[in-house]
């Protein structure tokens, strides 16, 4: 199971090579922010439960033939749905760090930076 970091995804989305964004936040935490063209399948508390139900029943509306970018809060539960679309035959991957570090990479935050050359260091 493969991550992508917020710069990557970011540069994927500048340069028209658009993955399918999948936000699996509630419904609420997605209102209040996120990814400009992601979609919100509101599955994290489910996945959470270790239920993935709900996320196979919406998984008709994902297209085919795009890499899937699964987004939670931190990017722990979102690894849940990238195994399960990667179960599915998807292309799937975690954004690591989640919304917080998209968040924090979009705003510059040294906390972003200090743990974005941390895992560089320990790569």
């Amino acid at each position: 199971m493969d991550k992508i970091r917020p710069p990557e995804l970011d540069d994927r989305l500048s340069n028209g090579v658009e993955p399918y964004v999948l936000d699996i936040r509630p419904r609420e935490s997605y209102q209040r922010g996120n990814i400009d063209g992601s979609q919100n399948v509101p599955v994290y508390d489910d996945l959470r439960r270790g239920d993935d139900t709900v996320l196979r029943q919406s998984l008709a509306a994902i297209p085919d033939g795009k890499t899937v970018v699964t987004v939670c809060k931190a990017g722990i539960v979102a690894k849940k749905a990238t195994a399960v679309l990667e179960e599915e035959g998807y292309d799937a991957v975690t954004l690591a760090g989640g919304i917080r570090g998209w968040n924090g990479y979009r705003n510059g935050s040294i906390g972003y930076r200090l743990s974005s050359t941390l895992a560089r260091l320990l790569r």
